[in-house]
């Protein structure tokens, strides 16, 4: 029964051999197949990218521009305010001179009125 099939000591070597080399075979890797849409895939991912970036920079300006507006309107306030500030001085500025041309006026009519009362 043994030998039935007529293998020799070099014959199952061999077989075993190869029954290995089969078996390491299924471990190594196999060569993959490229997607032909990859070139497009990474085009398509750099535009969404680039879309992403625009809207990103037009978010920033838009921050940026009313960022200003409120710094405009915030410097319109203040040199209202010192405008005001600078008008009221400058009425009471004329008040004193005006009074004081007032008092002056006065003294010089007293003074000619005291000359005229002399003669």
């Amino acid at each position: 029964m043994r030998d039935l099939k007529q293998t020799g000591f070099t014959d199952r070597l061999s077989a075993q051999a190869e029954a290995k080399k089969a078996l390491l075979a299924k471990f190594k890797p196999k060569p993959t197949v490229t997607d032909p849409e990859f070139d497009k895939l990474a085009e398509k991912r750099a535009a969404e990218k680039e879309e992403l970036r625009r809207q990103h920079e037009l978010a920033k300006a838009e921050q940026r521009r009313e960022k200003a507006e409120s710094e405009a309107a915030k410097m319109a306030v203040q040199q209202a305010a010192q405008d005001a500030i600078e008008a009221e001085k400058r009425a009471a500025r004329k008040e004193r001179k005006q009074l004081t041309k007032e008092e002056q006026k006065a003294k010089r009519d007293a003074r000619y009125a005291a000359r005229k009362a002399r003669r």
